[in-house]
């Protein structure tokens, strides 16, 4: 299950040297329609020095990772000629690399491919780890496999065209990341002035991340343990951003990822003893950088019945990852009703809504 994560200042290069060591008939490079424009052009010496590679483009969005673009996809490889000898390039986000490692898994039974990602939050989220797939029926995620890119490469190259706001939906993966590995790395991601995103000292900080990502997974490929503490501000997260999704007001998922954190901070200070300091600290962080979407004590039960949908529920329990402190991981933990409508009590308090 292990990937080989390449952190690279010139992509074009780093592709052309890994192309001419593997055995390929055909390549393709899949896009949405933002990244067809926005970072495309960086693979413009790689795509000079490659004949014959075919180009696959889906609309942009995470509404659009459904079963009709999967649909598209698939059509595409077949009617391109793809064999099990093709190999697929997935250039984008999240939404690309999740979607495009599913049709690639399961075209022809599986066929090569590599990420690329050209978003912060797709190279510490979605690009490594081998988790693939496509929402359904309004649920993120619904279908999808483990599946591990062969190669994935990073560059800072592509994030110099984001705007903040997609720097900051990244940054709240590395926020997690931190949580979960040590104050002492957590206290260096608070400190990063991300608003002028100096990429030379994000670089550091964005290779530890990812790092401590790829050493959970290396343990637990298929979360069957260790990997289900990756989950941290997931089981709240997604469920905020099917709700906002539901009102036709879909957020950034690293946005529903921080207003997750502190819902599951707030359950750890209440039962595993979490340090209230440090839920105040982390949650000031968030309520300066993640504008949160409104909403009452009349969307708890809406947002609850998001929450059961979750794939790591079992035997009817929501199943949160929460923690005792910094590093120290509590897994399948519950909670009652109650305490959930209190959790959201808590955190529009302290995100003044």
């Amino acid at each position: 299950m292990e990937q080989k994560v390449i952190f690279t200042s010139d992509i074009n290069i780093s592709l052309i040297e890994y192309i001419r060591d593997i055995d390929f008939d055909r390549i393709f490079i899949l896009t949405d329609t933002n990244t067809e424009k926005s970072s495309l052009p960086v693979l413009n010496d790689f795509c000079k020095e490659t004949p014959g590679i075919a180009y696959i483009k889906i609309e942009a969005g995470d509404e659009n990772k459904n079963i009709n673009s999967l649909n598209h996809i698939w059509t595409e490889l077949s009617s391109h000629g793809a064999t099990r000898r093709s190999l697929m390039i997935n250039l984008g986000g999240g939404m690309v690399t999740d979607i495009g490692g599913f049709a690639a898994a399961t075209f022809k039974r599986g066929i090569k491919f590599i990420n690329i990602p050209t978003s912060l939050l797709a190279a510490v989220d979605a690009a490594v780890g081998g988790k693939t797939g496509i929402n359904l029926n309004g649920l993120k995620n619904e279908v999808g496999v483990f599946a591990p890119a062969s190669q994935v490469y990073i560059s800072t190259q592509f994030f110099a065209t984001m705007d903040l706001e997609n720097l900051l939906s990244g940054y709240a993966e590395m926020l997690k990341h931190g949580l979960l590995d040590s104050e002492d790395y957590f206290r260096k991601l608070i400190k990063y002035d991300i608003a002028s995103a100096d990429f030379e000292k994000l670089l550091p900080l964005l290779e530890e991340s990812v790092n401590i990502k790829r050493k959970v997974v290396d343990i637990d490929p298929f979360e069957k343990g260790l990997r289900k503490a990756l989950n941290l501000g997931h089981t709240v997260g997604h469920a905020f951003e099917s709700f906002c999704m539901a009102k036709g007001k879909p957020v950034l998922h690293g946005y529903a990822v921080a207003w997750g954190i502190i819902c599951e901070l707030i359950l750890s200070n209440k039962q595993c003893g979490f340090s209230s300091e440090a839920l105040q600290r982390t949650a000031h962080f968030v309520k300066e950088n993640y504008p949160v979407a409104y909403f009452t004590c009349k969307d708890y039960d809406r947002l609850y019945e998001f929450m059961t949908h979750d794939k790591k529920n079992d035997s009817g329990y929501i199943n949160f990852t929460l923690l005792n402190n910094f590093g120290d991981i509590e897994l399948n933990q519950s909670a009652t009703r109650e305490d959930i409508d209190i959790m959201f009590d808590i955190f529009r308090d302290l995100m003044g809504i």
